[in-house]
């Protein structure tokens, strides 16, 4: 397997060396050094599968071949077998943890990202779904990815990536209008300027000052559906604050044209896939 953005390898250094700094000790008291073994990922959940390739390069960095049947963004059915990692048994068993947890949190985030594009669908409009800067530290990249995987749509990646005004710049500037224009001086057709609002007539001040997207922040439904009808297509709009599965179809039916979501990084729950070894190498794998 090639490597990995940096980033990401450097992550994997960290996690490897807080399981095996000082070795394995049961494995190296109980598994002979020439043993080896095969064993399969099994989904014990209903899950959007994500972080495949996080968890091959760790069992690559240990000896272990790894490999998967389904790819990022499958939806896997609770008691499927979707991959295997053959290779010395002490090398699978040192791995496992480190794998599985890039592989259940990853997991997690599309699961959760692929219910909430489900649910803004159902409401038969075209609004999408973003992620936010809420993320695990180190872990952005990945979670952004497991986000694409889940079919959701990545927010900026950095502070440089684009100009969010939000309301603490809106308060150091005195104002939406004011804050507005300084960001729309910077601003140009690759660094579009989105400013944060928290009512209607700070929609009307930031459409005025050349804001590109409004972030409705913390908005009823009926409100949204204002802003929509006021905005009249001159702006991208963005409703964020207090979403929940339930509410994301009524969301979607104001016309809003994004959803943002930090919960879908900062509070999903990792999916639950397991690790079975099989020894020798020839077994069988778990049954379905």
């Amino acid at each position: 397997m090639a490597e990995l953005p940096g980033a990401v390898e450097r992550l994997i250094d960290l996690a490897l060396e807080e399981d095996l700094s000082l070795g394995d000790a049961t494995s190296e008291a109980t598994i002979p050094a020439s043993a080896r073994g095969r064993g399969a990922f099994l989904a014990k959940d209903d899950l959007v599968l994500a972080g495949t390739a996080v968890a091959s390069r760790v069992f690559e960095r240990l000896g272990v071949a790894c490999h998967f049947d389904r790819a990022d963004g499958d939806r896997i059915r609770n008691g499927e077998v979707f991959g295997e990692a053959t290779g010395p048994m002490r090398g699978l068993l040192a791995a496992e943890r480190t794998a599985l947890n890039f592989l259940q949190r990853l997991s997690g985030v599309a699961t959760a990202t692929r219910q909430a594009v489900d649910a803004l669908s159902a409401a038969g409009g075209r609004t999408r779904l973003l992620d936010t800067r809420k993320t695990t530290p180190g872990w952005r990249r990945l979670e952004k990815e497991a986000v694409r995987s889940g079919g959701g749509v990545n927010h900026r990646f950095s502070l440089g990536d684009g100009l969010l005004v939000k309301d603490n710049h809106v308060a150091a500037c005195g104002g939406v209008g004011e804050a507005t224009r300084r960001a729309r001086s910077r601003g140009n057709a690759m660094l579009r300027v989105e400013v944060e609002v928290v009512d209607l007539a700070g929609l009307d001040e930031a459409i005025s000052a050349g804001a590109d997207i409004v972030l409705l922040d913390n908005m009823d439904d009926a409100t949204l559906a204002e802003a929509v009808r006021r905005s009249a297509g001159r702006v991208l709009l963005e409703a964020s604050g207090n979403m929940t599965l339930e509410r994301l179809p009524r969301v979607a039916a104001t016309g809003v044209d994004y959803v943002s979501m930090g919960a879908l990084t900062h509070s999903a729950r990792a999916a639950d896939i397991s690790f079975e070894v099989v020894e020798p190498a020839g077994g069988t794998r778990p049954a379905v």
